[in-house]
Formats: C-alpha cells, sequence, structure tokens
C-alpha cells in the first residue's frame, strides 16, 4: 500500500511563499503515483483556490501545479466555515469542508503530515 501524504497549509498566500511551495511538492510528489496525496487548505490558504492568484506570492505555481492536484481524483480539502472561501467565486477544483475532528481523523490515518 502507498503511503498516505497529508499537506496542511495555514500560511497566508498573498504574503508567503510557503503555500507555493507546499502546492508544488505535493503535486511533484502525486505525479510518481507512489504516495496518496491529501491537500488540506486552513485560513488564508484557501485564497490558493480563487480565480484571482495575481495577488498571491508566486502565483505561477498554484497556476502550473493545482491542475495535476486536481488530476490525482481527490477533493482539496478546506477548513470548514473558513471565512475567505465565501470571497472566491465559483472554485474549479473540487473541495470538501471538513472541521477539526476530521482533520485530525485524516491526520492519524496519514503516514506522513507535512505543514506549510
Amino acid at each position: 500500500m502507498n503511503p498516505r501524504l497529508l499537506f496542511i497549509i495555514a500560511s497566508d498566500p498573498r504574503a508567503s511563499h510557503r503555500p507555493a511551495e507546499a502546492i508544488r511538492i505535493a503535486a511533484g510528489v502525486g505525479v510518481w503515483k507512489k504516495a496518496q496525496i491529501a491537500i488540506y487548505l486552513r485560513e488564508a490558504a484557501v485564497l490558493a483556490l480563487g480565480e484571482d492568484i495575481g495577488p498571491l506570492v508566486d502565483e505561477e505555481n498554484y497556476a502550473r501545479y493545482l491542475p495535476l492536484v486536481r488530476d490525482f481524483g481527490r477533493p482539496i480539502y478546506v477548513q470548514h466555515g473558513a471565512t475567505l472561501l465565501t470571497q472566491l467565486g465559483e472554485i474549479a477544483f473540487a473541495i470538501e469542508e471538513i472541521d477539526d475532528a476530521q482533520l485530525a481523523a485524516l491526520a492519524a490515518n496519514s503516514t506522513c503530515v507535512l505543514y506549510f
């Protein structure tokens, strides 16, 4: 069975390069098909899913690598009730809102949890 990697991204993509790097790494590892990749966006990190990525640091990583993540066939998990989620408009990715208990279960079932 392939290892399960959970990427928890909580940094603000408007101020930090860390969310873009996390997406790039997740996409790169995922294309090997040697690990199951799950991505969870918390707080301001949900802005990475918006149509307007221009104000985000390293926006080219989102345009290039998020489509690869979409092809993994899993939803991108987002914080249930994240306030900025309502500002995104139409989201081109399958998402699933999960609460903290569901995130804890997802982390417990993961081989490795990476926090950005």
